[in-house]
């Protein structure tokens, strides 16, 4: 079957509301050129960062929570400024449909990526670009890929829309825990713990054979539990004190100081997310004194993806999948994820 000249999908057309999503019948198909791969998106998840570039929260003038953005941004990307229109999307599941010269894949293999591709550069070794940020994403029926930064996953028993909720999820989870390294028998505490990224971070802890604590919500603490956990705090709940050898943060916000004071002598804390606000406040006395140590995890090497590819393909990890969505419904679908109704992962089909 021929790839058609033209696509279906959703144009991000500027910072602000819903009402920036453009959708479009009318998109030109990329080409595959030398080492790139064209895939048909099979997949695509929905993630806070799509909509934190959408509202344009990375700007630094920005200081609230992500649902709390009331500001015009000029630079609200991952990198800075965005060109647009853009096709987000950072999580992809595809079918490759075209290959450019010098590419090992073939035609029919199910593909992955990782949502932050590494270019390191002179003086920035970590460097990196985002899918759906600075590159068209996984929005659309057809997503450019480079060869190098895709992952084959054709033997993997999970579904495409399961696929296509790892790898923003579980990409950050494992990357936070490394970070961390997060060990067997160690106590762990994991904020946000009914969300993508903090579900995974239940399940891959668990995997490694940490005892772990998940910070939610009552009506969502036996899903948490379900997915590896002892035990669940409610998010108004101060965790007790020194009893974690690491912490796990995606929500930031006021209760930082309380995770801190939650950490062991020597204890890690790795934060890859502030959706309840990124200014935070604390005594440095109780890090300094206490010798904790903070990482700050965006940038993936190969190797924490590489491991989540070889638990994909023996079916080791499963995401939770609430809801499926047609892309069309892109707007009611982050409605939805903003509303925290549902646990775990939702996912857009085009």
């Amino acid at each position: 079957m021929a790839v058609p000249k033209s696509m279906s999908g959703v144009y991000l057309t500027g910072h602000g509301g819903p009402e920036a999503l453009e959708w479009r019948e009318d998109i030109p198909v990329p080409e595959p050129g030398l080492g790139q791969v064209l895939v048909r998106v099979a997949a695509a998840g929905v993630n806070n960062t799509d909509i934190n570039t959408r509202v344009g929260w990375y700007a630094s003038e920005v200081t609230g929570a992500t649902d709390a953005v009331d500001q015009d941004v000029e630079s609200g990307g991952w990198g800075g400024a965005l060109h647009f229109p853009r096709i987000q999307g950072g999580d992809l599941c595809g079918i490759v449909e075209a290959v450019g010269d010098g590419v090992h894949f073939s035609m029919g293999q199910r593909v992955t990526c990782p949502i932050n591709l590494p270019r390191p550069r002179p003086g920035n070794p970590q460097g990196f670009i985002a899918l759906g940020s600075e590159i068209d994403g996984a929005f659309a029926q057809y997503c450019l890929v480079e060869a190098d930064d895709l992952y084959d996953v054709s033997t993997s028993p999970l579904s495409d829309v399961e696929i296509a909720a790892i790898p923003c999820a579980f990409g950050t989870a494992e990357n936070l825990l490394t970070h961390a390294g997060v060990t067997a028998g160690q106590k762990v505490l994991i904020t946000g713990a009914s969300g993508g990224v903090g579900l995974a971070a239940v399940q891959l802890a668990a995997l490694r054979g940490a005892t772990v604590w998940g910070v939610t919500g009552a009506t969502k603490a036996e899903v948490v539990k379900s997915q590896g956990a002892k035990a669940t705090f409610d998010r108004d709940e101060s965790p007790p004190q020194d009893m974690f050898d690491a912490v796990i943060d995606v929500v930031g916000g006021l209760a930082w100081a309380s995770l801190i004071l939650a950490l062991k002598p020597g204890g890690h804390y790795a934060v890859s997310g502030a959706i309840a606000g990124p200014i935070v406040q604390a005594d440095l006395r109780d890090i300094y004194l206490r010798d904790i140590t903070i990482h700050g995890c965006t940038h993936q090497t190969p190797e924490v993806f590489g491991r989540l590819v070889e638990l994909m393909n023996v079916g080791r990890i499963k995401p939770l999948i609430s809801r499926t969505y047609p892309l069309r419904e892109i707007a009611l679908a982050q409605a939805d994820f903003q509303s925290k109704t549902f646990p775990g992962k939702l996912v857009l089909v085009p």
